[in-house]
């Protein structure tokens, strides 16, 4: 049984309309290669980072493991669990 918002409440998404008219399609797609090549390059540079300063500690060990669940879970919302009225209407 679906959840019943109360009069006047209004939900929003990603898809939601606003007064801010996007000039370019969104592409989930894209968003998530984006989102991976900047991780792909970001995490080496936070190593490289660690490695030419204090390496008692190996901060990046929290970081990367973190960021690389982030990047699965987009890519499970991008391509295994994508809904199919997901493109925005016109």
């Amino acid at each position: 049984m679906a959840y019943k918002w109360p009069q006047g409440i209004k939900t929003i998404c990603m898809t939601h309309p606003n007064q801010w008219a996007a000039t370019t399609p969104i592409h989930a797609a894209k968003g998530f290669k984006i989102h991976l090549i900047v991780f792909l390059v970001a995490t080496p540079a936070i190593w490289l980072v660690w490695y030419l300063t204090d390496r008692t500690y190996p901060w990046p060990l929290w970081s990367t493991p973190a960021w690389a669940i982030g990047v699965l879970f987009h890519y499970l919302g991008v391509f295994v669990f994508k809904k199919s009225g997901n493109s925005q209407k016109q």
